[in-house]
């Protein structure tokens, strides 16, 4: 009954607000475009709780830096990006172009500067990374990433992808990897849900500077170590290491 409530409410704020960023999406600038998306993130936050029973506990944000950085989380769930989102008041995202097979999404996806890319990856993925990346980063915006590149089920991890270093190091920014539980209370984009207090952990940041195998061994080994315990820590279960998986073919 929670699993139906929650994707009744969820179909309904996506709809109302889908259509009201799209209209706010003509207006000029990023300003209304992005105030809807907040106040949609914001209600669906919200509906997680009341409907579907899931509520967040958020940890670790006195660890953020000041100023401008990437996040690279943990992706186990299609609320990941909400709970994430809610958490700050302007940021840009880099999501993949199947996002953008949704009628008017992509209009408004444009509007609100997020880092939109292939999602099979590969050279011109990697560039129009950079290129967008660059954008959100004049601006001064913080970046979320998923270096995985796909949802991962809970105990399972996809090798860790170069786009994340290749920011870190042209933009000369840290990185602040998010450990996530929430697969555990909605599994990827199953339509099932489970009642219980999801955690996100803002881990300590790696500084500048790193080489790229250094760099990637150590955001992968803090993320997948984290993730694994927050696992552990609502199952009751022993720490178990994720195991790798091969990507999904597209």
């Amino acid at each position: 009954m929670r699993s139906f409530a929650f994707n009744v409410a969820y179909w309904i704020l996506s709809i109302s607000y889908g259509l009201t960023a799209a209209f706010a999406a003509l207006a000029p600038g990023r300003g209304p475009a992005s105030w809807v998306i907040r106040r949609y993130v914001k209600r669906m936050v919200q509906a997680m709780a009341v409907f579907a029973g899931i509520k967040l506990d958020v940890r670790g944000k006195d660890r953020l830096p000041e100023g401008a950085f990437i996040i690279a989380s943990k992706h186990q769930s299609w609320g990941d990006g909400f709970a994430t989102y809610d958490q700050f008041d302007d940021i840009a995202f880099v999501t993949g172009d199947h996002l953008e097979k949704f009628p008017l999404l992509g209009g408004v996806l444009k509007k609100l500067g997020a880092i939109v890319v292939n999602s099979c990856g590969g050279h011109e993925a990697r560039k129009a990374l950079a290129m967008r990346a660059a954008e959100a980063r004049a601006e001064n915006r913080k970046i979320l990433i998923y270096p995985e590149g796909h949802l991962a089920p809970v105990g399972e991890k996809y090798k860790y992808r170069s786009g994340v270093w290749h920011m870190y190091r042209d933009f000369n920014v840290p990185v602040v990897p998010l450990a996530t539980n929430l697969g555990l209370f909605w599994p990827e984009e199953k339509y099932e849900k489970h009642p219980g207090t999801a955690t996100l952990e803002f881990l300590a940041p790696i500084p500048v500077g790193l080489p790229k195998d250094e760099f990637l061994a150590r955001l992968e080994g803090v993320i997948e170590a984290r993730t694994a315990e927050l696992v552990a820590q609502a199952t009751g279960k022993p720490v178990t290491p994720a195991m790798l998986i091969d990507a999904p073919i597209k």
